[in-house]
Order: C-alpha cells, then structure tokens, then sequence
C-alpha cells in the first residue's frame, strides 16, 4: 500500500514528462495518457480510502534527503483520513475536468501542452496532500503556483491573461512570504520540518504562547493567499482568463483548495495557541470574505466571475468552519464544494462554448437548446445555494450550527451569505437558461467571439457526461454527512477525540429558509419581473457601488501597490543614471584623465630621457669616430704631439 502511495503522484508526474517530450505522437495527442494517469491515481486513492475505512493504521513512508547542519532533512507521504478525503477529491474531480477539456481545448493549437500542463498540476496538488512535513508540503505548495501562472496565462498572447498570470503569481507569493517565515520560526525553534514532532513539541508545551500564535499566523498568511481570502483575494476572478477547465481545475480541486486544506492539516497547531486567537483570526478572515465575495458576485455579468467570487465566498465559508472549531464541518464543505463548483465551471463553460460570450445578459432561453447544461447546472446551482437534500446544504449547515454554538456574531454573517449566495446563483440561472432569448440567429456576439454569428447548441457527450456525473455527486455526496445514516463522514474526519456538533434541525430550517428567501427574491426581480432590477440597484446605490467597484480594492492596490512600485522604479531608474551611471562615468573619466596624462609622461618624460641617452651616446660616438680613424700615421702623429705637450709642460714647471 506505501508503494500505491507513492505512486498516485508519480503517475500524473510521469504523464507530464511524456507529453512534454512526445507530444503528438502520443494518443489522443497526450490527452489519453494524461487521462489515464489520472484516473489510474484515482483508482489507487480509492484502494487506500477504502482501506483506512476498514479500520486500517494511517501510511507513513519517509526517505531521508540531505543534512543540514546536523539535522537530517526528509521527504515523507502520509495516508490519513484527511489525505484520503482530499485524494479522491483531487483526482476524481480532476478527472472529469481532463475528460471535459478533450471536447473544450479540441483544435487548440497547444494542446499537448495544455494537457501537459495539467497533468504536472494534478500531480503537485496530490504532492501537497500526501506530504507528512513542511519541506514537501512546500514543493507541492510552490509547484501549484506555477502550474497556475502557466495555465492562467495559457492564451498568453491575448494581454489580459498575460496580465492575470502575473497578478496571480506575484499575489499569492506576498502570501508565500509569511508561510515561507512560519516554516522557518518552526525549523529555527524545532530543528525539525516534520509535522509529527511539530505536534509532539506544540502538545509538550515546548512551542506555545505568543510564538505559536505567531507560526499560526504566518503558515495562514500563505492560506490567504492561495485560497484568496481577503486582502489578497484580487488575483481569483482575473485568473478567469485562463480556459475554463483551468478555473474549474483551480477552484475545486488544486490550487484555493490547497490553503484551507493546509490549515486543517496543521489544526493542532492552530487549535492550540492562546484562547484560540489563531482560529479566531481565521474565522473572522473567512466570514468577511463569504459575506463581500458574495455581495460583489450579485453584480457580475460575466458568468465565470460570478463564480469565482462564489469560490472566494464559499472558501470563506469553509475558513469560517475551521476558525469556530468545526473541523469536520470546514473538511466536509470543501470536499462537498469540489463537486459542485467543478459542475458550475464546466457548465458555464458549456454555455460559453456555445455562445461565444461570457455575458449572461446576451443570453436566455438555452434551457431548451442546452438541456444537459441547463439541468446540471441547475443542480449545482442548487448545491451551492444550499438547498435540502443536496451536498451544499448539508456541509453549510455544518457550519452555520458550529457558528452558532462557538461564535453567534459569525453564525449571522454566514447566514446573510447564504441569503446572497442562494440570490446571485439564481440570478445567473434566470439570466443564462431561462427567458426569452436575447440573441437572434443574426445577432452578432461581442466578448470572446466577437464579429461571429450565435447559433448555440447542446456540448458534445466528451463535455456533457462530466456534467452529469459532477452532478450526481452534487445531489448526493452531502449524505455521507447526514445524522440519519449516523454522520459517517463526522466519524472518519475527525479532530481528536472531540465529536462535531450534532444536527440541529432549527438551524437548518432557518437556513434553508433563508437561502430560498434567496431565491424568491431573485425570481421576484429576474424571472418574473415584479421589480426593476436597475430600479432595486438605484435604491441601493452606495452598496452597489462598493460591491461594482470590488470594494475597492484594486483601486487601493493601484493607487499604493502599482504606483508606489512604478513611482519607486522612477525614482531608482533616475538614481541609477544620474548617481551609480555617473558615478561610474566619472570614475571612467578620471581612468581616461590619467591615462592621457601618463601618455604624455610616457612620451616626454621616459621616451626623451630614453631618446636623450641614445642621442648623447650617438653624438659622442661621432665625435669618436674622428679619433679613432684606422690610420697608423695619425696615431703617431698624436703620439708625437702629446710627446711634445709633455716635454712643454715639464720645462714650464
């Protein structure tokens, strides 16, 4: 079985490297081996699921990597019941989105890459889940961003998705900067990365107070950003550029999915500091980003944005659960929202696919020309809002009932959210599918097909059998947590010994209310036209202004952020000619100054003492030259006459 572990990430790896390497030469152009990995990573996941279910110990397999100083530093897996919850998750869900994206991405022209690319996605998400220590737990965590950067920016000659892949990137990686800080302080204060000593030392006491509180926060800041929550949930509705089995892929079951697995992983380290100040902290992020992810939604025409705002405010509401003590709860709601909100996606791709646009208010009427779509969706839809029996309400209200027992003021945040989820979802649905149609055979589209003609029809059966087996799963995955089958779910993912809160059925009556509250409104305004809605929008002018301007946050960020940054290069661009360019210039200057100077000194001071000494040797030769003539007679002619001089001289004295 350790072996089978193992393999569930290798085989998607290994799927990567072929694709990168053979491409089209391989069937289906890479798409069938990419497929086949993935569904074999299924196949084994389930093995170990069923396994653990039976009763079996957890699977820990550890190789040791490299020392560091004198502390050996290991890559392990492990197999829990959390890890096998989020393995069928990631590979059942991802499944279908590689099998969906074969009749999406078909003609593209690179579509081995596509495939290739998400196969090494798949592979470093089920990294992430199966690492038993932060090191790995790291690896996969990075690989995920990058695979993201790619994939957002896969069309990366049309400049918006150029734009969102690196807005993405360099968000989520303000986020890595802290969790990359929390592995350090645990590294630094443990000398351990492994998660099983990081919770023997929290349990001993030897990591607590203020400094576990502090680790807690940090490994979160990295949740925040990779499950974009507030502040730094910009990136998610712009990484809707990307294909939309990317944003399916993105939403249910990689790369958001990754940060709040990550804080049910390390819970005990949460769990455990101070009055339970890190829990509060992440159930208070979660509950502000449910409740204004969710406001803005009800303001998008684009369908994908609508549902990636839903994501933001649906990974709120699954932050809220952890943060009020509902571990089982926040686990259940991100395994039950993987389905539908991958259902959702690939639905609306669907409709995307047909019509061209992105726009629901070009739409209506595709009911009766999309019935698959139309009825999936409309499963999904009512997942999300939350509605009896279907998998969202049953997760939800898991939620709402520990907000009520552990954190009231956050109870009523949640229930508001549900009132607007349950509102934004049908307002899409009334829009898209039902109506009259608001595009006519000779109507031109604009948006993503513009200048084409609209003739919209059902997906063909590669996209529409994902729809349908999304949406089984959608309607019935939430009784695994049903009270009436005794809550198997709550017994298998579990914090401790500690059970979750039982059933209440006052809160799901009040919740369930609430959300077809939701939808009533919706219809009042959308289907049945009772009240304008331009007319609701006036009346509610400065909210809606806030929720159309994202409150303002990417104003905020443009204003601070990119003109601080685009202000700060100026000003180092200035710096860098006029201080480091001319100091270096003068620097060259003074070097060109003295070399001219030493060519001068060179010339007329070394070469003239030179010239001068072979001059003066010259000349003295010349002068020589008549002396020494060869001639015998001249020399006694000179013999003879210094003679005489010296007989002169001696008579003279």
């Amino acid at each position: 079985m350790t072996a089978l572990a193992w393999l569930i990430p290798l085989l998607p790896f290994l799927a990567f490297g072929l694709i990168v390497f053979f491409g089209r030469r391989l069937p289906g152009q890479g798409a069938s081996v990419a497929i086949g990995a993935l569904l074999a990573a299924a196949v084994f996941s389930l093995l170990l699921f069923f396994r653990l279910l039976g009763g079996a110990e957890p699977i820990r397999s550890t190789i040791n990597w490299l020392v560091l100083g004198q502390q050996p530093l290991a890559l392990g897996i492990q197999v829990d019941a959390l890890t096998a919850v989020m393995l069928l998750v990631v590979t059942v869900v991802g499944s279908m989105i590689f099998i969906y994206s074969v009749g999406y991405m078909h003609g593209d022209p690179r579509y081995p890459r596509f495939f290739a690319y998400l196969s090494l996605f798949a592979a470093s998400m089920l990294l992430l889940v199966l690492a038993d220590n932060f090191l790995f737990l790291y690896v996969g965590w990075e690989l995920v961003g990058l695979c993201s950067y790619l994939l957002i920016g896969f069309w990366f000659e049309r400049p918006a998705a150029a734009r969102a892949s690196l807005k993405a990137f360099i968000t989520t990686r303000v986020g890595d900067v802290f969790f990359f800080a929390g592995i350090l302080l645990v590294f630094f204060n443990l000398g351990t990365l492994g998660f099983g000593q990081t919770f023997e030392a929290v349990e001993s006491g030897h990591l607590s107070g203020g400094l576990l509180t502090g680790i807690a926060l940090l490994l979160f800041g990295g949740a925040i950003g990779k499950s974009a929550q507030v502040p730094l949930h910009v990136w998610l509705p712009d990484a809707m550029e990307g294909p939309t089995p990317v944003s399916a892929l993105i939403h249910a079951a990689t790369m958001v999915a990754a940060g709040v697995y990550m804080v049910a992983r390390l819970f005990l380290i949460f769990f455990s500091s101070p009055d339970h100040t890190a829990l509060a902290v992440v159930a208070w992020i979660g509950g502000i980003s449910a409740f204004m992810a969710a406001t803005i939604a009800v303001v998008q025409d684009d369908i994908k944005r609508v549902m990636a705002y839903s994501t933001i405010s649906q990974l709120g509401y699954m932050m809220l659960g952890l943060g009020v003590l509902g571990y089982t709860a926040g686990v259940f709601h991100l395994m039950t929202h993987a389905f539908f909100k991958a259902l959702l996606f690939l639905g609306a791709g669907s409709v995307i696919h047909a019509m061209h646009t992105n726009d629901i208010k070009q739409m209506g009427g595709l009911a009766k020309v999309m019935p698959s779509t139309y009825w999936t969706m409309l499963i999904g839809s009512l997942a999300l809002a939350g509605i009896f029996p279907f998998a969202g309400f049953w997760s939800k209200d898991e939620i709402l009932t520990e907000a009520w027992h552990n954190n009231p003021p956050l109870f009523y945040v949640g229930l508001v959210t549900s009132f607007i989820t349950a509102f934004y979802v049908m307002r899409m649905m009334f829009y898209t599918f039902l109506g009259e149609p608001r595009w006519a055979p000779a109507h031109e589209s604009s948006g993503h097909g513009q200048g084409t003609v609209v003739h919209p029809h059902e997906s063909p059966r590669v996209m529409t059998g994902p729809l349908w087996f999304l949406a089984f799963f959608a309607a019935f995955i939430g009784f695994v947590g049903a009270p009436f089958l005794g809550s198997p779910f709550g017994r298998f993912v579990r914090f401790g010994e500690e059970a979750a809160v039982p059933f209440d059925l006052r809160i799901a009556v009040i919740s369930t209310a609430v959300a077809l509250a939701g939808m009533g409104v919706a219809a009042a305004l959308y289907r049945w036209r009772w009240l304008s809605p331009a007319a609701v929008r006036r009346a509610f002018q400065p909210f809606s202004t806030w929720a159309e301007r994202k409150y303002y946050f990417d104003d905020l960020y443009g204003w601070t952020v990119v003109r601080g940054t685009v202000w700060a290069s100026r000003v180092l661009r200035v710096f860098d000619i006029y201080v480091i360019d001319g100091f270096v210039n003068l620097i060259g200057v003074v070097f060109v100054g003295l070399t001219r100077l030493y060519r001068v000194f060179d010339l007329y001071v070394v070469d003239g003492l030179v010239n001068l000494i072979g001059w003066g040797t010259k000349a003295l030769g010349g002068v020589l030259r008549f002396v020494q003539t060869g001639r015998a007679e001249n020399y006694l002619l000179v013999i003879a006459i210094g003679v005489i001089l010296l007989i002169i001289g001696g008579l003279v004295r």
